[in-house]
């Protein structure tokens, strides 16, 4: 029988899994080549741990490491019901969260090694968490899409959006119209895969989260999103690296300043508040700032029993 020690957070309503005790050993090196390893030679501990009977497609897991870069204080691998991420600014959110309820962390700031650069978290006294994110730009704008003539989704042939790196890809299509409410979820999902397949079949294999924007109808939300995920689950937070990738898009029209906050709300109503910085306004390069919070939820032992059919995890 294996055991995993694993502590539950949801930031925004969208859940991170920590694994404190009982993962694979990744043994040393960059942050990037132990993601690679865990997914190759450990892929079944990722299945077990976040997807069902002990987890949902939404899950999402937080392996702690120890740090490569130079100055980190930790380092983090973080995965979903298909494979490994490159950043997730929900996840260190809860993260640091969850290391603060386990008394491992006090109000200040930490460094944190991830497989795509590192990254900086402050604690605030009131609980909140601000996520310096690793350098975000726009690779692409005003991408045309064209989906089939034969989509049942009238009126949408060509989707027009921005292609962003956020710590993760995103395809980030905007639209003045919809209110984004949970019933319509069928329909924002049905879409976003639908872009997201196409979005591959043109030439833009890499990107795998697609973020649509409306306007808020709630006073002092700049705007309301809704992000579909790698594994096919919608965000239930404002997604914190789409938020990144999109502040990058409205820095290089000139449409936020640096240092303006710009909150943003998720398709169930949770915030965060953006704000960047330039990194390198010439390379339109910015170092994106998100402020949310995380609530503990649930501290658990997971048990693997090889004689159980599903002890690795129903996979997709």
């Amino acid at each position: 029988m294996k055991r995993i020690t694993i502590l539950d957070s949801h930031t925004g309503g969208e859940p991170t899994r920590l694994v404190l005790d009982g993962g694979p050993d990744l043994g040393t090196g960059p942050l990037d080549k132990r993601a690679t390893r865990f997914q190759k030679k450990f892929d079944r501990y990722r299945s077990a741990i976040v997807n069902e009977p002990r987890g949902s497609d939404v899950m999402v897991g937080a392996l702690l490491v120890p740090p490569h870069r130079a100055g980190c204080d930790l380092g983090v691998i973080f995965f979903n019901n298909v494979g490994c991420l490159g950043m997730c600014g929900h996840g260190t959110i809860g993260l640091v969260a969850s290391l603060a309820h386990l008394g491992r962390l006090k109000p200040g700031r930490v460094a944190i090694d991830t497989p795509v650069g590192a990254v900086s978290a402050e604690l605030h006294t009131d609980g909140r968490v601000s996520v310096t994110n690793v350098v975000s730009y726009r690779k692409a704008k005003n991408v045309d899409i064209e989906l089939p003539n034969d989509t049942d989704i009238p009126g949408h042939a060509l989707v027009r959006g921005d292609i962003a790196w956020g710590g993760n890809w995103f395809f980030i299509t905007e639209t003045d119209g919809g209110t984004f409410g949970r019933d319509q979820l069928d329909f924002l999902i049905g879409f976003s895969r639908l872009v997201r397949e196409h979005l591959g079949e043109q030439g833009y294999p890499e990107v795998d989260h697609i973020k649509m924007v409306t306007r808020s109808a709630t006073r002092g939300v700049d705007e309301r999103n809704f992000v579909l995920c790698p594994g096919g689950a919608y965000d239930r937070s404002p997604c914190g690296t789409g938020t990144s990738a999109h502040l990058a898009c409205l820095a290089a029209d000139g449409l936020l300043k640096e240092g303006q906050p710009h909150v943003v709300e998720s398709v169930i109503g949770s915030r965060f508040t953006g704000r960047f910085r330039w990194h390198d306004r010439a390379k339109g390069e910015i170092a994106p700032t998100i402020t949310g919070e995380a609530h503990v939820c649930a501290e658990a032992t997971l048990l693997l029993d090889e004689r159980d059919p599903f002890c690795w995890g129903i996979r997709g």
